[in-house]
């Protein structure tokens, strides 16, 4: 006669609470998301504090736009390709984009970006940028 092991026992219920606690993460990664993309599109920032490339990534957040202040043009950066760790928030790699286009016309890397929020997809035709701009309106 044996004993019904602890699995049995217990581990439906460790299941159930490792499910709640991966879900009850992902929420609060979407909430933190989100009320940073409305404090940088309401607001044009400030970008920090941010949420970190992990916390974005699993959010469904896999791309952060970028506004070039030089050329006035918005681009997608992946943030499952960057070189970074996951801990990194997301306003600290600011100091990393340059535009490559401004920076063929000056001869040098043109670092003057601005972040404009995080996004699920790239931009395309059909999916413009998602911001505004005073006086743009």
């Amino acid at each position: 006669m044996g004993t019904k092991s602890r699995e049995s026992i217990y581990g439906a219920s460790i299941r159930a609470a490792a499910e709640q606690a991966a879900k009850a993460r992902k929420d609060a990664d979407r909430l933190a998301v989100a009320a940073w993309n409305m404090r940088m599109l309401g607001f044009q920032g400030p970008a920090q504090p941010s949420p970190t490339i992990g916390d974005a990534l699993n959010a469904g957040y896999g791309y952060l736009e970028v506004r070039c202040l030089g050329c006035n043009t918005n681009q997608t950066v992946a943030l499952d390709i960057v070189r970074r760790p996951k801990t990194t928030p997301v306003h600290e790699l600011e100091r990393y984009m340059r535009c490559k286009d401004c920076s063929q016309v000056r001869g040098y890397p043109y670092k003057r970006s601005h972040l404009v929020a995080l996004r699920p997809t790239k931009i395309s035709a059909s999916d413009p940028p998602s911001t505004w701009w005073p006086g743009e309106r």
